[in-house]
């Protein structure tokens, strides 16, 4: 059986494959193997998919210590999928705008934020019980 957080884990290394193909795209597009060669298209790509993974690593993680440590279904579903929409969100507006302001942007971060809160407060919340009830 896959955890939870397996899944979420899945869906969020399929995005950031995905990512990283929108830059090899772009690189191909316009000839440039290393670095961004000043190309705007391609700095944009690769600051979508480094901000995806800026964040997956810690909420992932956090995540994952979440259903170790035995939080609900629902709990983790909630995160990962609200997780999920906002990385979408994140890069589609980050993508549209050519790394301008936008909504998807503004949005999806501050999903991530609140995501990444809840984990956390879940994580110390967890650790505090389980230090006193040592």
């Amino acid at each position: 059986m896959i955890p939870i957080s397996g899944f979420y884990i899945a869906l969020t290394a399929l995005l950031l494959l995905i990512l990283a193909y929108k830059v090899v795209q772009q690189r191909l597009k316009l000839k440039i193997a290393l670095v961004d060669g000043g190309e705007k298209a391609i700095t944009v790509a690769m600051r979508a998919q480094a901000n995806a993974v800026e964040t997956a690593v810690p909420t992932l993680l956090l995540l994952l210590v979440a259903e170790l440590n035995g939080a609900s279904a629902w709990f983790l579903h909630l995160c990962g999928l609200s997780y999920l929409f906002s990385r979408v969100f994140h890069a589609y507006g980050f993508t549209k705008s050519q790394g301008k302001t936008h909504p998807g942007r503004y949005y999806g971060t501050l999903i991530n934020w609140i995501v990444m809160v809840l984990l956390i407060g879940w994580a110390l919340f967890y650790f505090a019980i389980s230090a006193n009830a040592s």
